[in-house]
């Protein structure tokens, strides 16, 4: 009687099933939420920012915004894999180690904001300037040495379209190629690592993809207005504080918790 009345083995089953997922879900959200901030303010203000704002100005919209994108998810993936690779390592060790990064980029970005001048950001405005300048006379060139062998290029800037893709231009090539090398080794390439390591990695990549597109497309849209307008010693100094926050909540929040 007691094997017929007793479906008791087959509920804890479900509860743990349910628990699981539970967690699973609070783990993803936890891992979205920090990605996105600490995404957010690493690149308000940041070169990648400025690149494609003067970028922007001078060619189509979309052309940029698709090749800083691309790069920018190519570098999101890449860093989340370089932080789950760290997973081997007992979670206790990775997530007290990732915690003392956090507080020291905060703190770090704290003494930095704190010593910047109100118009600090306009000094990196200028080199992304000037970098994108020097691109833009290689690219002429380019376009003078191989122009004369081809009828149909004509005086203008537009280059064959049978020699590319019909999405992919010069100009895709060339945001793709600023963003990446500017976001490489950059510090929210670092954060991004740190993060997978400690967090759940989809929600780090969605989260941090996510932040990267709201940066990029404000960055777009906005251009030469917003790169001015921006208190990069405001955001930074919010970044700080952000950082802080995470590696303080720590303190609250056991390693095996699941986030």
């Amino acid at each position: 009687l007691l094997l017929q009345k007793g479906s008791s083995p087959v509920a804890p089953v479900h509860v743990v099933n349910e628990e699981s997922a539970d967690k699973t879900n609070l783990g993803f959200i936890h891992a979205f939420v920090a990605a996105i901030s600490v995404i957010i303010v690493s690149e308000l203000g940041d070169k990648t920012f400025f690149i494609a704002a003067i970028m922007a100005m001078r060619y189509n919209r979309l052309t940029v915004l698709a090749g800083a994108m691309l790069a920018l998810g190519l570098m999101t993936c890449l860093s989340v894999l370089f932080g789950y690779a760290t997973t081997v390592i007992p979670r206790v060790y990775t997530y007290y180690v990732s915690t003392a990064l956090f507080a020291i980029f905060g703190i770090r970005m704290l003494r930095e904001g704190l010593k910047m001048s109100p118009d600090e950001g306009q000094e990196e405005l200028e080199e992304v300037q000037a970098e994108i300048k020097k691109k833009d006379e290689e690219l002429q060139r380019t376009k003078l040495l191989n122009g004369p062998g081809d009828v149909e290029s004509g005086p203008g800037t537009n280059i064959p379209q049978k020699k590319w893709l019909h999405f992919i231009s010069p100009i895709f090539v060339q945001a793709f190629t600023l963003t990446f090398l500017a976001e490489w080794g950059d510090r929210s390439q670092l954060t991004t690592i740190v993060l997978a390591a400690r967090e759940d990695p989809y929600g780090v990549a969605v989260g941090g993809t996510v932040g990267h597109c709201l940066c990029t497309g404000l960055a777009v849209i906005g251009g030469r207005m917003i790169a001015q307008k921006i208190s990069v010693r405001t955001v930074t100094i919010i970044g700080g504080i952000v950082f802080l926050a995470f590696a303080f909540s720590a303190l609250f929040i056991s390693p095996d918790s699941g986030f």
